[in-house]
């Protein structure tokens, strides 16, 4: 049996671009778990009067990336802070990345639609942050 190559997320980032030609990505600070866009594609019912055996007809539909998040630990007036409040006033889509602790990256168009932050009495403030992916996810293979 062959060794496992499963690895720890540690060491992974979160960058959002400032779209500048080249782009200059910044690195949000203090994220402890991402969630990557997943993909899913609609199913397009092709049923019609003939079907066989009185059975519905589908066929693969377009893709969706979905969304992704990522949580942080939340330090309010940090310049994560600002760039994500700033970022939902203008619902101004960016190119983002995820950087995975072996190198290999993900690249995308988004917008953030979320941040929700909690403020527990006796546990750290985080944020959540909620965005979402325009087109497709381009790895650095």
């Amino acid at each position: 049996m062959a060794a496992s190559e499963a690895a720890l997320g540690y060491g992974s980032k979160f960058k959002i671009s400032d779209n500048a030609s080249p782009g200059v990505f910044t690195e949000i600070a203090e994220i402890f778990n991402i969630t990557p866009p997943s993909f899913e594609a609609d199913d397009v019912d092709v049923t019609h009067n003939q079907s066989p055996n009185r059975t519905r007809e589908v066929i693969a539909g377009l893709k969706s990336p979905g969304d992704c998040s990522f949580e942080m630990n939340f330090i309010p007036g940090s310049s994560s802070d600002i760039l994500i409040r700033a970022l939902l006033g203008t619902g101004e889509q960016r190119w983002c990345q995820i950087e995975f602790p072996n190198a290999e990256t993900w690249s995308f168009l988004a917008a953030v639609k979320g941040y929700e932050v909690e403020m527990p009495t006796d546990d750290k403030m985080t944020a959540t942050v909620s965005m979402q992916v325009s087109g497709t996810v381009t790895a650095s293979d």
